[in-house]
């Protein structure tokens, strides 16, 4: 393939690898060559005016350049500026999975490097060793450390037993890139990695280069936006997509890195249970999203269990080929034989297996156990739950598959059993049984107390319960909750939604009856109070979901408060400590075996409160929760609910595992795999294994620690105890840094909102067709606010014209305004920064938003707006302010200077995301300039294309 000019990053002297160089500048070649072909040369031309001049512009610090920039692009044609939008966002695309092939490349070279390991792992197997050593935040190098620290074998086992990580998908709507795009970039990344390979013949690579170039020229030829909406169905087959492909992959292979892991290190092994599993609100989450019914959810668990089935099918059929054993060679146990014996009397096998296998037992029992499942595919209705069988379940299959394993056991293929397709099937069942991944219902806490008063009103209880003080809902609630009689026997006649409502537990009731692994946990956003949780409860208890047992209702279900605002989170431990002590939450409590779910919301924290104030409400939230779970004997786990940006809790899942408070090191945790998040961390399978060992790393490491280390268990209390002068620093500091933000936003809805409004593309945002989700709680027909916009687009929003102000903003006024008060304070700070994780956290991740944010870009925004309104001085000012302190605190000469890797790539890209940031405020300016219905339309859609394209530059949305 001959060399074309593109669109090339010119990395030369950055710092940047060669293999990245070459692959992103091999895309930008092929992608210019293809936007010449598709489209003009002139079209080419401009691509390549306006990047030399913003490229000059950055590179010679002169922004006249990028004003003749903006220029040219007033003089183009709308059509012309929507081809612009896709070549560059292509671009970008392309160059993301180049920079994720990069961090494969990296892993893999790691491996490579291994020297001498002991059998069965082998030298670049991916283990995690490295020269006979552990690779960092690998499984192997955790199981060496529990090893130098003196742990046994059966001492390691056992904190792998106390191991609970669930990761979460959710259809959260951050996700901009159609599936068939997702497809595609999928698709080039492969290439790319059979590019690299060394041993690649010229054939190969002149064929490789050829599809390369073909996939290229058919991603720039497919329309970036979707047609409509996601409906819920199609999330849930996206979900499905990855937790049935890499995450599928993934789990069989974690399994058997702790295998070998527990073997180079104790020349051993040990069975460990389904420490990783997990959940899913796909199809379930119903908070603000009216298009996920009752029937949506049914239909979800159908096809759920279905489309599991159906996985185990072949991954049975794959094991024929390793059980071909005959029992005229190697003799099968008296116990797989009786197994045998009773399937045969219990399932109609057909002739042709029967004589096909009768010297071949192991077969033959797969047979059985295929012609079981297959039987419960046919029993499948995603209209009537409650018609399908529960007469082989996921535990019948797992024994089955243990009694074979341990047949090979007894005749001399224990490896077989530890290792291979047997092991790997053995790992899936004990991790996903028939449901893949629970799903958790999750609503409002208003829609409960709403549902509550219809069914209290209808039953002549209480009129009007909604009105009631918190006292008396209590004394209400408590009586109805120890008496076991219904309150109404027809919930059609309640109204839409309440009778919706109650259909919800119905579906839930079903689900359960078939399979309780299959429903997990009912959330209640918005928890502010104790009714807000003894409400659904209630609920529960008038579908049968669960029954009065010593004179108190028992849901088998986990009811989980969400706090999500400042003040909620300051009374977290207090609502706790009043529901532990509450008489009918006890006995709950008490049904599910003292264990408590709580989950922490991360977006709504920083949306109420600023960047700052989020952090440190939910860092003492997390403390507290865990020292009153601790006095009163609960055991706890908690669930983040954090997003793909620093503004919504997002970074390395692993190192904010590891800078929780030691009082909440439990192994249990859950976390939020949000939109771009989920295609980020799990669309390619090496990236996929990484993401998940580091998981595990980090768990293990801090639940062992937490354990067994004093000064580690005690740390927290010695450096933030309520009374220290440390917690009194970070109380002031949130408390001057929530005060500038809400300054910013003021009421939600005067100065501050109206610029908001103005500044950033949000009402274009609205209309983005990635989710089924609408962007704001508001009812149809309302007008938004900032209390009723969701924390998503709010995100989102800042980022496109590059404030990223939740990310950052408030730092500037709260650092310096400590530093002004108090001289010895900057020395406080900086002893913090050195010791002190979570802090030095909360300050890296601002310093990194700050060094993606672009203020001259943003002005460009702030120019549409009425100057009368303006807040970007404002902003300016605590950005300078911000800077000056970090780079005292932090010793450093520029922000983020420790990231390297991530500061050159900010500043390779800058240029590039200029050109889409100029191109978004000519399309805005003339949106706004016209009245014309079709023309707005037609600016409309080239917008929708602006964001999309923006977010895949910045790698992010919401």
């Amino acid at each position: 393939m001959p060399r074309w000019d593109g669109l090339e990053l010119e990395t030369e002297g950055t710092g940047i690898s060669e293999p990245l160089s070459r692959q992103v500048n091999l895309l930008g070649s092929v992608l210019g060559q293809v936007t010449r072909e598709q489209v003009s040369e002139e079209l080419f031309e401009h691509v390549e005016e306006l990047r030399v001049l913003c490229k000059r512009a950055e590179r010679e610090d002169t922004p006249a350049l990028r004003e003749k920039a903006a220029s040219l692009i007033e003089d183009l044609s709308e059509e012309d500026i929507v081809r612009l939008l896709h070549v560059y966002t292509t671009f970008f695309h392309l160059t993301n999975q180049a920079e994720q092939q990069e961090i494969i490349r990296i892993n893999r070279d790691r491996a490579k490097r291994s020297g001498p390991a002991d059998w069965p792992m082998g030298p670049g197997s991916g283990n995690g060793v490295e020269n006979g050593k552990s690779r960092s935040e690998s499984i192997d190098a955790a199981v060496a450390e529990l090893k130098e620290k003196g742990y046994s074998l059966d001492e390691t086992a056992e904190v792998f037993r106390q191991l609970d990580i669930q990761p979460t998908l959710t259809a959260h709507p951050t996700e901009a890139r159609r599936r068939t795009v997702l497809r595609k970039q999928k698709r080039i990344a492969e290439l790319l990695a059979t590019l690299s390979r060394s041993d690649a013949t010229p054939a190969e690579r002149a064929e490789t280069l050829d599809d390369l170039y073909a996939q290229v020229a058919f991603l720039l030829g497919t329309d970036e936006i979707r047609a409509d909406r996601p409906t819920v169905q199609e999330e849930v087959e996206q979900g499905h997509y990855f937790l049935h492909g890499p995450i599928w992959d993934t789990i069989a292979n974690v399994h058997r890195d702790v295998q070998h892991a527990l073997r180079r290190h104790y020349d051993d092994t040990a069975e460990v249970p389904a420490f990783l599993q997990y959940r899913s609100w796909i199809g379930s989450d119903r908070d603000g999203n009216p298009n996920v019914t009752s029937d949506v959810t049914r239909w979800t668990f159908a096809r759920q269990r279905q489309d599991t089935i159906e996985h185990y099918l072949d991954e049975l059929d794959n094991l024929h080929d390793d059980l071909s054993l005959s029992r005229r060679q190697v003799a099968p146990s008296e116990d797989l034989l009786a197994s045998i014996e009773a399937d045969a009397s219990e399932v109609d096998l057909d002739d042709e297996s029967l004589h096909q296998y009768r010297h071949e037992p192991y077969r033959l029992k797969l047979c059985y156990m295929e012609a079981r499942l297959e039987a419960l595919l046919d029993q499948i209705d995603e209209t009537h739950v409650e018609d399908m069988a529960a007469d082989y379940t996921a535990d019948d299959l797992l024994a089955d598959l243990d009694l074979v394993a341990e047949s090979l056991n007894q005749h001399g293929f224990e490896h077989a059993g530890l290792s291979g397709r047997l092991h790997r099937v053995r790992s899936l069942v004990k991790t996903f049984g028939f449901h893949l991944a629970a799903l958790d219902v999750r609503q409002h806490s208003g829609v409960h107390e709403d549902t509550v008063g219809a069914l209290l009103s209808s039953a002549g209880v209480v009129d009007d319960y909604a009105g009631l003080s918190e006292e008396e809902k209590l004394d209400v609630l408590e009586d109805e909750l120890t008496n076991p009689r219904p309150l109404v026997s027809d919930h059609d006649a309640l109204g839409d939604m309440p009778a919706e409502m109650m259909e919800v537990f119905d579906v839930m009731r079903a689900i359960h009856a078939v399979d309780p692994e299959a429903v997990g946990s009912y959330i209640v956003s918005m928890t502010h109070t104790v009714s807000d949780l003894l409400e659904p409860m209630l609920l529960a208890k008038e579908a049968g979901l669960g029954e009065v047992q010593d004179g108190a209702f028992q849901c088998p279900l986990d009811m989980v408060p969400l706090f999500e605002t400042i003040d909620d989170l300051d009374a977290a431990d207090d609502r706790m400590e009043t529901l532990f002590t509450h008489p009918v939450y006890a006995k709950q409590i008490e049904g599910r075996d003292g264990f408590q779910e709580i989950m922490l919301g991360y977006s709504d924290s920083n949306k109420d409160g600023g960047y700052w104030m989020a952090n440190w409400a939910l860092h003492k939230a997390i403390n507290d929760l865990g020292i009153v779970c601790k006095e009163y004997d609960v055991d706890l786990r908690l669930f983040h609910g954090r997003g793909g940006t620093v503004g919504r809790g997002g970074g390395r899942s692993s190192q904010a595992i590891k800078a929780l408070p030691p009082v909440v090191h439990n192994g249990r945790i859950r976390m939020t795999e949000q939109g771009e998040i989920i295609s980020f961390r799990y669309a390619l399978p090496d990236i996929a294994r990484r993401h998940v060992e580091q998981l595990v790393n980090a768990t293990l490491i801090s639940t062992a620690r937490a354990q067994t280390e004093t000064s580690y268990r005690n740390m927290l209390d010695e450096k933030v105890s309520t009374n220290s002068d440390v917690a009194d620093l970070m109380d002031r500091l949130a408390n001057h840094a929530m005060d500038a933000y809400r300054e910013l936003i003021g009421d939600g809805t005067g100065r501050g909102w109206q610029w908001y409004t103005q500044v950033t593309p949000i009402e274009h945002i609205s209309q983005l067709p990635i989710a089924s989700r609408p962007v704001s709680r508001a009812s149809e027909g309302d007008e938004v606010d900032f209390d009723s916009l969701r924390a998503i687009p709010w995100n989102f929003s800042w980022t496109q014209p590059r404030y990223i102000v939740p990310g950052w903003y408030g730092t500037g006024h709260a650092l310096s305004k400590i530093i002004d008060e108090d001289p010895e304070a900057l020395d406080t700070l900086r002893s913090l920064y050195q010791n002190w994780s979570f802090f030095r956290g909360i300050l890296d991740s601002a310093q990194r938003e700050m060094a993606r944010a672009r203020l001259p870009i943003a002005e460009q925004y702030d120019n549409l707006t009425d100057s009368e309104l303006s807040f970007h001085d404002t902003i300016v000012d605590d950005y300078t302010r911000a800077k000056e302190a970090i780079l005292e605190i932090a010793d450093q000469e520029v922000l983020f200077d420790h990231g390297q890797v991530l500061r050159k790539s900010i500043q390779l890209r800058n240029p590039y995301t200029d050109v889409l940031n100029l191109l978004q405020v000519e399309l805005l300016k003339r949106y706004r300039a016209t009245d014309d219905s079709s023309h707005r339309e037609t600016l409309g859609e080239a917008l929708l294309l602006s964001l999309n394209g923006i977010a895949a530059a910045m790698q992010s949305t919401g």
